[in-house]
């Protein structure tokens, strides 16, 4: 199972996504969303990314940001595996949240990244319930949303201090104080006028929003990556930051296991599923040994070092269990 490679460069901007498991919410409650955009703020200030905007829905994430340091894997990881951690053991369940691994696409051209971000923050007066509803009143319904940055950039509330506003509003007419409303006039009609073109344009290419030069540039570059990573000249391609996802690590881990998702949960079906499964998040997502024990619904980090115990000392005389594990490694080199 080949990972698509993401074209990372620093000072690259990139429209992510985090989608719920097979359309799952991902927040029962506001302590959820609140816990999440604490986690977002924390890997914001931790990874020195530009964060301009976001949008928390009930069943997935928009944001738009900036990574100068080139980390995009790194801090969707960190992100995706505390609140992974946190939503399994507040809600008392085991296994993966998130629908595989988080989407990234680059944002090019200032025309575009502006467009983006209505598109962005139009998100919650979107969704089927509101969708037939007097334009007024989805004007106040967006006004009043309160877990997206759109009311912080219009003055609705205060700023927040992750979030670095000046990208965005910099391409609002002059002076800097009549910016948010600008801003907030050019989102707003939105509502009105679907963009129709700019729609197109986002769903023209997976790998970047922009112009035909722009994804012809970016698609090249795509292509170079995948020569070299097949050549294998150039690892450094293979897998930004070290990681998989947690997603990803356990449900390879299953796959090659040749067991279902449920199996995780329930004991005596094999022996060896909670060791192998352990192993993947330990070594391929880059899990202490606490979160991989919270992410599989065992009481503490010890029950996983101890299940990675019983793994080495099976492999030893078991060469079924050795030609697993191998085909695994091979899977994530």
């Amino acid at each position: 199972m080949a990972r698509p490679l993401r074209i990372s460069y620093e000072g690259a901007v990139y429209h992510v996504t985090i989608r719920g498991n097979e359309r799952r919410a991902i927040f029962r409650t506001d302590g959820d969303r609140e816990y999440f955009v604490n986690k977002l703020a924390e890997s914001v200030r931790l990874y020195d990314v530009r964060l301009y905007l976001y949008t928390l829905m009930t069943n997935h994430v928009h944001g738009v940001l900036e990574t100068p340091q080139a980390n995009l894997s790194r801090f969707m990881h960190r992100l995706q595996t505390a609140y992974t951690v946190y939503y399994n053991r507040r809600h008392r369940r085991s296994g993966h949240l998130f629908q595989g691994r988080f989407g990234s696409t680059l944002v090019d051209e200032d025309e575009y990244i502006l467009k983006l971000s209505r598109y962005v923050h139009l998100n919650p007066v979107f969704v089927r319930a509101y969708a037939q509803k007097p334009d007024r009143e989805r004007v106040q319904i967006l006004r009043q949303y309160v877990w997206s940055s759109y009311r912080s950039y219009i003055g609705r509330s205060p700023r927040l201090d992750y979030v670095d506003y000046e990208p965005i509003l910099a391409l609002m007419s002059r002076p800097k104080k009549t910016q948010p409303a600008s801003y907030r006039r050019f989102v707003e009609a939105g509502i009105r006028d679907i963009d129709a073109p700019f729609v197109e344009t986002k769903r023209r290419s997976r790998f970047c929003i922009g112009s035909d030069e722009s994804h012809e540039r970016i698609e090249s570059m795509y292509r170079e990556m995948i020569e070299a990573y097949d050549r294998k000249e150039d690892i450094s391609f293979r897998r930004e930051g070290g990681y998989a996802s947690v997603d990803e690590a356990m449900n390879l881990a299953l796959e090659i296991l040749g067991v279902p998702r449920g199996a995780l949960c329930r004991r005596g079906m094999n022996s060896m599923i909670r060791p192998v499964v352990a192993y993947a998040l330990c070594q391929y997502a880059g899990c202490t040994q606490r979160a991989a024990a919270q992410l599989m619904g065992l009481r503490s980090g010890v029950a996983v070092s101890l299940q990675l115990k019983r793994l080495y000392e099976r492999s030893k005389s078991d060469r079924e269990l050795r030609l697993l594990i191998k085909k695994l490694n091979d899977r994530f080199s």
